[in-house]
This record gives C-alpha cells, structure tokens and sequence, in this order.
C-alpha cells in the first residue's frame, strides 16, 4: 500500500512538472510571436553610471548594422521599446604578495677577571625575502535589456558582459551580444509560424 501511494505521488509531482514546463513553453513560444511582429523599435535611456548613454549609442548601432528592426528615435512610433541598464567599467586590479624565511643565532660566554678573559662566541645569520606586486587594467561591460511591447509586458530579454574582445572594447562586445542574441531568438520564434 505504501508502495502505491509513493509511486501516485511521484506520478502527481512529475504531471506538475510537466505541466509547469507546458505553460512555460507555451509563453515562451507566444512571446517569440510577439517578437516576430515587431518593425520598429526605440532603445530607450539606459540607466547605470556615466557610461550607459554611450552603451546605448553603441547599442543603436549594432542593431542598425544587423538591420533586424526599423529602429525609431520617436517612442510613440515604435511597436516596441528596448529598456534596460548598462556599465562599463575600467579599473586597475593589483596583486601583492610577499614571502620571506629569516633565522638568527648568537652564543656567547666570557670568563675572567681584570686583563685575563676567556671567551667564546658564535653567530649565525640567514635571510630570504621575496616580494611580487603586479598590476593590471581590466575593462569590463555588461548590459541587460528587455524588450517591452505597448501594453508594458516584456516579450524579449538578455543580459550580456564582456570582458573585452580581440578587436573591439567591451562595450561594443556587449552590444554585439545583444544584438546577436536578439537574432537568434528571432530565427528561433520563425520556427513557431
């Protein structure tokens, strides 16, 4: 008996799953329809630091050059609207490290008195001393963008980083990776027509 109730319940938590991962794809598959009805599109101000309006510029570009979408600078125009945050940081990470072994020894005796004196005496010395310091300038972006339709609900989202590329700087890395991701899905939802 007890067998039977343990495996009804492993069949009730897999039918759970299941229909949890059903309703998943399912909005999945609509909001890659979605995607699919988009022409026009504004990139909205990004928020973070100093760097997110350069990010944004850099990000109309590559979606310019990918000529996926019309993309809009008047909002109230767009069938959809790319909102998000982005970063871009340089800094300098340092490293220090130091290691050093060190021994002394020192014996001494001395006996006697006036000019007469006996003595002995012993010394001994060693030291070793290493000391690394290393600097290095990283720059590091990162951006995460949504799309959102025009009754506010995001059909489309990714977050990208980069630590630099070969050729370009991690801004535009990350800008690539957007819009290469946004491709992707876009050939992706052409699957569900």
């Amino acid at each position: 008996m007890k067998l039977l109730l343990l495996i009804a319940a492993a069949l009730g938590a897999v039918e759970l799953c299941a229909a949890g991962d059903a309703e998943s794809a399912a909005i999945d598959a609509a909001n890659l329809r979605q995607l699919l009805s988009i022409r026009r599109i504004y990139v909205d101000r990004l928020t973070g630091g100093e760097t997110a309006a350069q990010m944004r510029d850099i990000l109309i570009s590559s979606l310019a050059g990918a000529k996926l979408f019309v993309l809009t600078e008047k909002e109230e125009h767009a069938d959809a609207i790319l909102r998000g945050a982005a970063e871009d940081l340089v800094f300098t990470e340092t490293h220090n490290s130091s290691d050093g072994i060190n021994a002394h020894l020192n014996l001494s005796n001395r006996s006697g008195a006036g000019y007469y004196s006996k003595g002995n005496s012993a010394g001994l010395g060693i030291g070793e001393n290493e000391s690394d310091r290393s600097a290095e300038r990283r720059h590091e972006a990162i951006a995460a963008v949504r799309l959102v339709n025009k009754d506010g609900d995001v059909i489309w989202s990714t977050t990208q980083e980069s630590l630099g590329a070969k050729f370009h700087g991690a801004s535009a890395d990350v800008a690539e990776k957007v819009t290469s991701q946004l491709r992707d899905d876009l050939e992706r939802a052409g699957r569900f027509r």
